[in-house]
């Protein structure tokens, strides 16, 4: 049966449902490279070094499993869908992790937390790729896939919000253990996951597959190097994943080290994933203007410019002007978030259309791949610190930085001047990105009128 690329906008009702697990997903994100590094060298006393290979070890196990699931993903049989049982499946795991994560007990072993650790990113895959790959097969349509996106990426922004907030308020009430914090963080996400996931589930359709047949190893294989755009795309990505990264990773220690607060990176956060939050309609629209390649290009260049005055603007002290930074990145993080995702969908397309196999699956594998090998590369900041001498810990009893000032130039560097130089190269590769609408609804149209690849 043919669809119809123009008339495939979906309800508000259906889209959020789509939209609603987002929240808990990205609060299931955000500490492991935020909040949980910290917490678990500076609260809990486990060795920087080893926090950091442990979560490099548990990338590498991702880079393992996200293809596979995301294969399998794509051609599980049965009456329920490609995409429910896998979030069905992995919902559970997810739950118990959060569980062995944010409530440890007083001295948690390394062997605990790496259990932790590992149980959470298998969860989160077996959530994440089959959710995305069904949002990108929700329409076929270049816009709509735009606010597809944007509803998701906002309600994850949402629930970033929670998550970044939480331990602000809690303080404020005169609640400052970080113990308590995640505690929190972890009730949150189960009170937001168990209902969410079972809306989407029920309430969702998952439209049949768009294919003639089944890619075999050989030829599958083929269709994918000779997808130029998808290439070009996933260099891009993954270098723009890095360079998000490594300020994400560095973020608590930034704050408390550099500007000598610990107890302002709450409130910093916040006003970041605001601005972002705020910034999505604005970006949306502007990529049905110029393109989703060329806006995503500007956002890109926007955040370099701002990066790049944090070195001369930000040291001890300068809460204000870090402020003013965070709410200018964050801005630009709207795009990355909603962007590079709808721009994925379209270079699924070029797969089907040589393959005859709609493979969404594999594909938001292979970019969840990059993602989790950026923020793998990331993690190794920790025992380059380090390396440089510099200690997690290290505070005077005014509560100022201890370290010395070749460490703090080393934290300098790698959270904002090593980001800007990736972000140029990520630039040059998306500025003029192949597939723009024209080119997608041709490629697209061709796909539901029966002309794939058999």
């Amino acid at each position: 049966m043919k669809r119809d690329v123009a008339n495939s906008r979906l309800s508000t009702a259906v889209l959020a449902a789509y939209g609603a697990p987002a929240a808990a997903f990205a609060m299931l994100l955000l500490p492991p490279y935020v909040f949980l590094p910290a917490f678990y060298t500076q609260t809990l006393g486990l060795p920087l070094a080893a926090v950091g290979y442990v979560i490099l070890a548990s990338r590498l196990f991702d880079a393992l499993t996200d293809p596979l699931i995301g294969l399998l993903s794509d051609r599980t049989p049965g009456r329920f869908g490609r995409r429910k049982p896998w979030m069905a499946a992995g919902a559970p795991i997810a739950l118990v992790a959060v569980v062995v994560l944010f409530a440890p007990p007083v001295a948690p072993s390394l062997a605990q937390f790496a259990i932790g650790i590992f149980a959470l990113t298998l969860g989160w895959t077996m959530l994440m790729l089959p959710y995305a790959a069904w949002g990108a097969e929700l329409s076929g349509d270049y816009h709509e896939r735009t606010r597809i996106a944007g509803v998701r990426e906002g309600v994850g922004l949402v629930g970033t919000l929670i998550a970044a907030s939480l331990p602000a308020l809690l303080s404020a009430a005169g609640e400052p253990d970080p113990r308590v914090h995640m505690a929190a963080l972890g009730v949150a996400i189960v009170a937001l996951m168990v209902p969410s996931v079972a809306w989407l589930l029920l309430a969702v359709p998952e439209p049949p597959p768009l294919a003639v047949g089944r890619a075999g190893l050989r030829s599958g294989m083929a269709a994918l190097r000779a997808n130029a755009p998808f290439r070009r795309l996933i260099l891009a990505y993954l270098i723009n994943a890095l360079a998000n990264g490594l300020p994400a990773t560095l973020f608590v220690l930034f704050v408390a080290h550099v500007i000598g607060d610990s107890q302002a990176y709450a409130p910093l956060l916040l006003a970041y994933f605001i601005a972002g939050l705020a910034a999505i309609p604005f970006w949306s629209a502007l990529a049905r203007r110029i393109g989703k390649h060329r806006t995503w290009g500007w956002s890109m260049i926007g955040a370099c410019a701002v990066f790049a005055f944090t070195p001369f603007v930000v040291g001890e002290g300068d809460i204000e002007a870090f402020l003013v930074i965070s709410i200018l990145s964050g801005i630009a993080v709207g795009a990355d978030l909603v962007l590079p995702a709808a721009i994925q969908a379209d270079v699924v397309d070029i797969d089907t259309a040589a393959s005859g196999e709609q493979r969404t699956g594999l594909f938001f594998a292979l970019w969840g791949i990059a993602t989790k090998l950026a923020f793998a590369l990331a993690a190794l900041s920790l025992p380059l610190l380090s390396a440089a001498g510099f200690d997690a810990t290290a505070f005077d009893a005014a509560g100022k930085t201890a370290n010395r000032q070749d460490a703090l130039f080393a934290l300098m560097l790698l959270y904002a001047v090593l980001p800007v130089a990736l972000k140029s190269l990520a630039i040059a590769l998306v500025w003029n990105f192949p597939l723009d609408a024209a080119r997608q609804h041709e490629v697209r149209s061709k796909i539901e009128g029966g002309e794939a690849a058999s």
